[in-house]
């Protein structure tokens, strides 16, 4: 930053598993946004994430944002997660303060990993953004190949009030 004052960061940190110490000192870089990314929905979460909890990780989200910080998370679909779950993770992810959410397609990356489940359909990416900013998400990034970082230089012109 006191080289180049107008770069702008996004760190992408671990789960903490409860070590708030360790959060904090992450967060305390000056960075403009924080995701911690939740991946899936509370069903499959241990499935998905067997060393993060989901509960935890809300947690982790809301003191992020307790600390003054853009939030921002991301799920992948088509692990088997039904409407009805992805609506109820976002409106967790808004309850704990969440600002900005990603959702892309899951793609298994090696046979040791997940299998997809389903691909999902375009128009459904675009149903789930429309959802995720009528309940209170700020900034929303849904599509097939949306993964985290994408479109990372518009995030942090989301305002934080």
């Amino acid at each position: 930053k006191k080289i180049s004052p107008e770069t702008t960061s996004e760190t992408l940190i671990p789960d903490t598993q409860g070590n708030w110490d360790a959060l904090y000192r992450m967060i305390e870089g000056g960075q403009e946004v924080v995701s911690p990314n939740m991946e899936t929905v509370g069903r499959l979460y241990r499935m998905v994430r067997p060393q993060a909890r989901y509960e935890r990780s809300l947690e982790q989200i809301k003191r992020i944002r307790a600390a003054g910080m853009r939030t921002k998370s991301g799920i992948m679909l088509g692990l088997g997660e039904t409407k009805d779950e992805v609506t109820k993770a976002m409106d967790d992810l808004v309850e704990n303060g969440l600002l900005i959410l990603t959702l892309g397609q899951y793609l298994q990356p090696i046979k040791m990993h997940l299998e997809v489940a389903e691909f999902i359909h375009p128009d459904t990416f675009e149903m789930y953004k429309e959802e995720g900013l009528k309940r209170g998400l700020r900034y929303v990034e849904s599509g097939s190949l949306v993964r985290t970082s994408y479109h990372a230089e518009r995030h942090v012109h989301v305002p934080i009030l």
